[in-house]
Parts: C-alpha cells; structure tokens; sequence
C-alpha cells in the first residue's frame, strides 16, 4: 500500500484526499506541504482519529501513540520532553557506551546472529532508560515477549479485519464470535498491560526501596504522584516509549547494514574516515562526532534510503480549514507520505542509491533539520512532523552515530556465500527485519 500512496502522489500531487468507507485521509507528499499543515498549523493538526481496534480495544484507550490530543496526551508530552531534551540526551552516553560495547562483543562470539544483537543493543538502551534495568541477552523472555506483542500489535492495526471495523463503526456491535479480530485484540491487550503495567510496578516498589537507577519511570513516579493518573495509563506511557525507542533504532541499524551490502563503495570510505580520525587502537566515541562527518551523513541517508516509518501515523484535523484551494475537512485524517518524500527524484536524484554524498554540505542535527524552517533542507522525515514530532532524536541519533561508527570500524561488512559461492545480497527495498525465536 505504500507504494500505492507514492504511485497517487505522482499522478494526483504533493496533497490528494481518499476516502475510506466513513472516513476521509489527506495524504501529504511533498516537504513544502508538510511544513505548511503539520508544523505551521499545528495548533488544528495535531489529534488524531479514533483507532477502535488500536487504542479502544487493544490499549485500554492509553497508548500515547494513538491518543487524542488533550490535557492528557499534553501531560505525557511534558514528561517525555522532560527525558529525552539535549541535556538528558547527554546523560544516556555511559549507557549507549556500555550496551554498544557489548553489541560488538556478542557480534565477534556470534556472527551469524547479528540482527538479535542490534536488537538487544537498542532494547537494553530502553529499558534501561524507561524502567532503570538492563537487557543483557538477546535471549532474555522480556526483551522476546516485546518483539512478539509489538509484532502482533502491527500485525493486528494493519489487517483488514480491523480497518473494517474503523471505517464501518456500526460493525463494532458485533459479538466477538463473528468480529475475531476484536477477540484477538482483547486477548493482546490483557498481555500487554500485564507486561508493561509489570515492569512500571516493578520500578514503583524499586523506587519506594531506593534502589531504582535514574529513569524515565522514576520521574513518571513523580508526576503520577501530583496528577493521580493510573497505573494502566502509567504502565501503556512507558511501554510506548519502550516500543518507539528499541524498534526504531535497531531497524535504522538494520537498513545500515544492508547498505554497506549493496553498496561496498560507501563502505570503504566510511572506513577510510574512521581509520583516519580513530586510527586502530580505540574505539570511536562521542566526542569524535563532529570529526566524522562522512559517518553522519551515512546516518542520515539510511533513515532516508530504508526508513523506519514508511507513511506515519495519520494525525487529524480539529476543524475545517482549507489549504491551496483545497477543503480539509474537520476529523479528517492527515497523513505524512515518508515514502514518497523520501523517494523523489526531484528531492534526491537516484533515490534508490545509497549515497551519503547527498548530505556533505549538511552539518545540523536531526533534531535540527527536523525543525529547520526550510523544509527543502530538511534530511529525512521519519520523526514526523509538528507538535507530535519524535521526542527521542537526541537519544537516537547518538545510539546511531556510536553504532555506525563502531561497526564500521570493528567488521568489514560483507555477503554470505550461495553454494555456487554466489554473493547472497539483500532485497534492497524491504527491511530484513528478524523475528526472534523463542
């Protein structure tokens, strides 16, 4: 469907409208547009829709992800800012420094596993942001049963069975025998709130113990204390951090990777600079970033060339409004086309091929170009846009840049062998996402 909104996006322009059954959504595909609607305007740009299946049945009406824009949705916003500004962003370096060093060492004992050891790199970070503990195997049942209900949750809000129920709401009357996918969502629900409503209780009792490491949840504790919220809405606020931080980054590693086996060329220079700046005897750290600006750019044209967030989460529209001779009706979805943005030649000649290039004369950071008031200098548009925008691109970008850094200078990036002894090279288009066993 995401090349669809791309193949539209073409033939339609930068802003055209589908309707889908009771609903409409205004699909957004050009830098200027976004600027426009979801940043300027922000003030009526930023609720969403109603999400049934995603956040009435399956989150208890608490994912922060889903929420409509409120005191409530304004109150966790305040909170996460709190966490993840430039000056806490600072605070997390020991953490990446210890997980990253871990990672190349499980990656040196298991090679062949190195997509668990991304994963368990970036989740560990989370966890031991959000809820103050380490995640020291890519075996370890919690960091699994995350994946498995993150999975599910996906899996759940994009079939069809719950996209019938959004656009016709009278089939919401449905018993659950006849509407299974209502059914499956309750069921993932109770396991959601049971491990995400565990680890913020289990930080709670650390808390009132004095034994609980600096955290999000430590502070969540706080404000819980003075606005009386409950523990399911405490529970679903760290849990979605918990999913956004861990997913997101272990992926962008993924797309990394990936182009260094398509495309050996970048490789090498992306080493060359590491070999020159570094030399052999350390590892990179953060303090060589602004020493490395070959690695940045490498870091910004993987969240463009493979992003992690191909469309967006639609926002809506508050009221009516009108744009280009266009009327944007109120409760309208409005989503951000990554994808076709990402992907346009006119934005980015060859927009399949992986060249760092691109970025040479850019020197601002994500957060920066995320904000920057030109959107033709904007680098990529995976954090969304406006007021409900990623928190975290201080905290990712500096997981990134150690993790690209470090790669490249501990391992030469290359294919495995076909029994012809054939290089066997990944599908340039889609995310070799692994799903871990167990």
């Amino acid at each position: 469907m995401d090349l669809q909104w791309q193949k539209w996006a073409q033939q339609y322009g930068p802003i055209y409208s589908v309707i889908l059954g009771t609903k409409t959504m205004i699909v957004l595909s050009s830098d200027e547009v976004v600027k426009d609607l979801l940043d300027k305007r922000s003030a009526i740009y930023s609720d969403r829709q109603d999400h049934y299946i995603g956040q009435t049945v399956l989150s208890g009406g608490n994912r922060f992800l889903m929420m409509h824009y409120g005191p409530t949705w304004r109150m966790i916003r305040k909170l996460c800012h709190s966490m993840f500004n430039i000056v806490k962003a600072e605070s997390y370096v020991p953490y990446q420094d210890l997980e990253n060093k871990q990672m190349l060492a499980d990656l040196i004992d298991q090679p062949e596993c190195f997509l668990n050891h991304i994963r368990r790199y970036s989740t560990s970070l989370t966890t031991q942001q959000i809820f103050g503990f380490r995640t020291t195997s890519s075996e370890d049942p919690k960091m699994i049963e995350l994946f498995h209900n993150v999975e599910a949750f996906a899996e759940m809000i994009q079939g069809t069975g719950a996209a019938v129920l959004e656009v016709w709401p009278l089939l919401r009357w449905l018993p659950d025998f006849l509407a299974p996918d209502k059914k499956r969502a309750k069921e993932l629900h109770k396991k959601e709130l049971k491990m995400y409503k565990g680890h913020r209780l289990d930080a709670k009792e650390k808390r009132r113990q004095g034994a609980l490491r600096p955290c999000f949840c430590a502070d969540m504790a706080k404000v819980q204390e003075a606005e009386g919220f409950s523990d399911d809405l405490a529970g679903y606020t760290s849990g979605s951090m918990l999913e956004a931080g861990s997913d997101t980054t272990s992926n962008t590693l993924y797309g990394f990777v990936q182009a260094m086996l398509l495309f050996p060329d970048v490789q090498r220079k992306l080493q060359e600079e590491i070999d020159a700046v570094v030399g052999p005897d350390r590892l990179p750290q953060m303090s060589d970033y602004t020493n490395l600006p070959y690695v940045r750019c490498c870091i910004k044209e993987t969240l463009r060339w493979m992003p992690t967030a191909i469309s967006g989460f639609p926002h809506a529209v508050t009221q009516d409004d009108t744009y280009r001779g266009y009327r944007i009706p109120k409760g309208a979805g409005v989503m951000l086309n990554v994808y076709a943005i990402q992907m346009d030649p006119e934005r980015y000649p060859e927009p399949r091929r992986f060249n760092p290039d691109r970025y040479e004369n850019d020197t601002l950071s994500l957060s920066d170009s995320a904000t920057t008031q030109d959107p033709s200098k904007r680098d990529n548009f995976v954090f969304g846009a406006g007021r409900r925008i990623c928190q975290g691109m201080h905290v990712a970008e500096r997981s990134l840049f150690l993790g690209v850094a470090r790669l490249a200078w501990a391992f030469d990036i290359t294919p495995e062998k076909d029994e012809k002894g054939r290089d066997v090279l990944p599908d340039p288009y889609v995310n070799q996402n692994l799903i871990l066993s167990g």
